[in-house]
């Protein structure tokens, strides 16, 4: 295939520039009176975020200039680096615990989520597995999608066993996209998706807690100060904004009525401050990020360029549906950060670091 190369997508840049500028907005308006209580600095989530902010960019302009093919003989090494992360981080001592889930490993000053490492980690060994398969070998099971799901299966399972369901679904939603646009048989896809429903819901009925969030989702109402806090809270918040929003900085829900006001449920900070229209723009960039990521992997010089554009951009959609799902309540209330906006060093580092990535792969584009 003849290949010419380009310089990276400017307008994608753009877009992830204004999302995390968003993001910084967001943080500092919704976190200063938590840290101002927590921590004695009103800029205490703020500085951090902007530092990691900062860290993230330097990463995406290094990623965006090296080849992305340089990553395939990273792709071993990386996916056993993650998956011994995944076991580190249930040990105690090592991991740390928070809200009930042991997610983070603590170094200190400096702790990180290894769950954000390996979702890109799984992207980039289904995109180097799937490339190296003749197109025929991908429409079977056991030499062609096989082991691209018991690699995903490993990681759902430790990552569910923290808890963290929904990084769990992320994972999931990522292979199930990536097999489907590697050529595997829309039987065999759906026949994954019937299996994997009642494991899910087996998952869900497991715990206690699962039960009822899956209750206060169906009826948040009859009990508003317990399960249905969140999410009434968070409608609460959304209602509130109206049409253009009560204005930046002017939010009511942050003061100590809305939970985690600056990681899970910023969106609807984002709904009360800058009203519906704020939301929908949100939503937008969103979506204009996807589209470039898809079109980035449309126009690949190669099938692995192809697939790790396709993943990184299904990565960060399932991310941004389940958050403002959850928020908007469209679906039960799961944990799960909206990407470049939410505060948390790990995922805003490893997200911007991911579309250095997709920049590269910009760059080179099949010819004809």
């Amino acid at each position: 295939m003849v290949t010419e190369k380009k310089s990276p997508d400017l307008f994608l840049f753009i877009v992830v520039i204004i999302l995390v500028t968003i993001g910084i907005c967001m943080v500092l308006s919704s976190s200063y009176i938590m840290a101002y209580k927590w921590y004695g600095d009103s800029h205490y989530f703020l500085k951090r975020q902007v530092l990691y902010a900062l860290v993230g960019l330097v990463i995406l302009f290094m990623a965006t200039f090296i080849d992305y093919h340089f990553y395939k003989k990273l792709t071993l090494p990386l996916l056993i680096f993650s998956i011994i992360l995944l076991f580190l981080v249930l040990v105690p001592g090592i991991g740390r615990s928070a809200g009930g889930a042991r997610r983070w490993i603590d170094l200190g000053s400096f702790s990180f989520q290894p769950s954000e490492i390996a979702k890109f980690t799984l992207i980039l060994y289904m995109a180097e597995s799937l490339t190296r398969k003749h197109s025929e070998v991908v429409k079977t099971f056991v030499k062609g999608i096989l082991p691209s799901l018991i690699i995903a299966a490993v990681m759902f399972l430790l990552v569910v066993s923290e808890p963290d369901f929904s990084t769990s679904l992320v994972i999931l939603g990522i292979s199930f996209i990536m097999l489907f646009i590697s050529g595997t048989r829309v039987t065999q896809l759906f026949t994954l998706l019937l299996a994997a429903v009642p494991v899910g819901v087996l998952i869900m009925l497991q715990e206690d807690y699962r039960k009822i969030r899956l209750i206060s989702f169906l009826d948040p109402w009859s009990d508003p100060l317990d399960s249905g806090f969140h999410i009434i809270q968070s409608l609460i918040a959304l209602g509130s904004g109206g049409v253009y929003g009560i204005g930046l900085g002017e939010s009511r829900q942050k003061y100590f009525y809305l939970p985690d006001q600056h990681t899970d449920f910023i969106f609807s900070v984002i709904g009360e401050e800058l009203g519906f229209v704020g939301t929908v723009a949100v939503i937008i960039l969103f979506i204009i990020l996807l589209w470039r990521g898809f079109k980035i992997a449309i126009q690949s010089a190669d099938q692995f360029g192809a697939l790790l554009a396709a993943g990184i951009s299904a990565m960060i959609a399932s991310q941004s549906f389940i958050n403002i799902g959850v928020v908007t309540k469209m679906i039960p209330t799961t944990g799960v950060t909206l990407p470049f906006i939410s505060f948390g060093g790990t995922s805003l580092v490893i997200n911007l670091f991911c579309m250095g990535v997709l920049l590269n792969i910009s760059q080179y584009r099949a010819k004809g």
